[in-house]
């Protein structure tokens, strides 16, 4: 009986639905179901009472090998997720590697630009790397979002208006996240192109190899397969990093939307409450008021729950972006009239594109958030108050102060992200461009 109450606190912690709980909190006790079916729940509690009641006279062992089953797929789960993180460790540590082993062993001999373009490759990787650590750091927020989300869709299924308003960003997030991936993946095929076109002979050491990116290996290759396997990997390798990359980027501008939706439902609201007082529907006004506030907060908590999952992101990308962009854009202006220019402006172009649109997606995420949550006090102000009773105007006006403290996003607690920010993003990566220019 211990495992079935250990077991109701997993399957019951989430905030309570009403009056439907959703389909997938009943995967094991399927009679559960039609137990709380009709019921409506205020609290999280008042669900675990409902369920300790039904549970009170169950057996434990008609559901024996129910829970045994549920027990080893959790382990099999867990030891997957661990064999992934490891993965993706060991690999990025090990990229991360090469191309600190080609900087050091090639400091005195290589030219400037091939220096530099390490520099870039070793920042983007270690985005990458940093991103994926902080997301695993952070997990509890992404489920956090994710549940809010759902919660979204179940309570806009209601309405026609909300439903119309949530699908709707979520095709634009669906446009983006493609948009973006396949940006990420033709910039891959594009700085790998020249280099899989022209996969050497190799016999002996006599000549440097030539990767896709300014790395060297910590060990002799000294084989055509064995060269050709590493290039292959690295494509892969590549291919793969660059799409997370992308998706992890773009996913900030699709919660934003989709907190730009619900504001928009949250406004529609509004326009309701003044047809219910002038029917004198003082009740339902009541009700509607509730709903906008427990709207309105949930809306909050969202926005400072994503804040919280990338605001260090956000300061990592601001940092490191900036370097990035002065890099490649002293990369591509220096091979201008070189023997190699063709090809150092199909490697770097999309790379810088892609650099620059990253930081633009984190700077308009902020900005959009921020004007979205001004329009919620502003449709507050211009509901007609002055038809409603003097007790539910004040509800209002409470409201409206709350919505003058605007949602934001941040890079590390410090600045905020806005159109302004990106504005100063390329105005520093253009001086220091400047710089590098007057030292070469």
């Amino acid at each position: 009986m211990a495992k079935i109450k250990e077991l109701k606190f997993e399957l019951f912690s989430q905030p309570a639905y009403s009056p439907d709980l959703a389909h997938s909190d009943f995967h094991l006790f399927l009679n559960l179901k039609k137990w709380l079916g009709g019921k409506k729940f205020e609290t999280n509690e008042e669900v675990i009472d409902a369920v300790n009641e039904y549970f009170e006279g169950l057996d434990i062992s008609d559901y024996k090998n129910d829970i045994t089953a549920l027990e080893h797929r959790y382990e099999k789960c867990m030891s997957c997720v661990l064999i992934c993180r490891l993965f993706w460790t060991v690999m990025l540590a090990f990229i991360e590697y090469c191309h600190y082993y080609y900087f050091v062993e090639h400091m005195y001999t290589a030219d400037f630009i091939d220096l530099v373009d390490c520099i870039c490759g070793f920042l983007a990787y270690g985005k990458v790397f940093i991103k994926i650590i902080l997301f695993w750091l952070n997990q509890q927020n992404v489920i956090k979002i994710m549940s809010i989300m759902a919660d979204d869709w179940d309570d806009c299924a209601k309405s026609d208006i909300g439903l119309r308003e949530t699908e709707y960003k979520a095709k634009i997030s669906d446009c983006l996240i493609n948009f973006v991936v396949m940006l990420h993946a033709m910039e891959t095929c594009a700085c790998c192109s020249s280099t899989m076109l022209k996969i050497l002979q190799v016999t002996n050491r006599t000549e440097e190899l030539t990767y896709m990116h300014k790395f060297d290996m910590p060990f002799d290759v000294n084989t055509q397969l064995m060269y050709r396997s590493i290039l292959f990997s690295e494509f892969i390798a590549a291919m793969t990093i660059s799409c997370v990359a992308g998706a992890t980027n773009i996913l900030v501008l699709s919660l934003t939307l989709h907190a730009a939706g619900q504001m928009d439902v949250l406004r529609n609201w509004f326009t309701q409450l003044v047809p219910l007082a002038n029917e004198n529907k003082h009740k339902s006004t009541v009700i509607m008021l509730k709903r906008i506030v427990r709207k309105h907060q949930k809306i909050i908590d969202f926005s400072e729950t994503i804040e919280s999952l990338y605001s260090l992101i956000a300061f990592m990308q601001f940092t490191s972006n900036m370097i990035m962009i002065c890099s490649l854009g002293f990369v591509i202006v220096t091979s201008i009239g070189g023997p190699d220019v063709v090809e150092m402006i199909v490697r770097s172009l999309l790379f810088f594109t892609i650099t620059n649109l990253e930081a633009f997606i984190f700077c308009f995420a902020g900005e959009y958030l921020n004007n979205k949550s001004k329009s919620v006090g502003i449709a507050a102000y211009n509901t007609p108050w002055y038809n409603l009773k003097p007790s539910d105007g004040r509800v209002l006006l409470i409201i409206i102060l709350r919505s003058q403290k605007q949602l934001t996003l941040t890079a590390g607690k410090m600045v905020d992200l806005s159109l302004e920010s990106f504005a100063s993003i390329m105005k520093a990566s253009g001086s220091y461009l400047s710089v590098l220019l007057a030292m070469q």
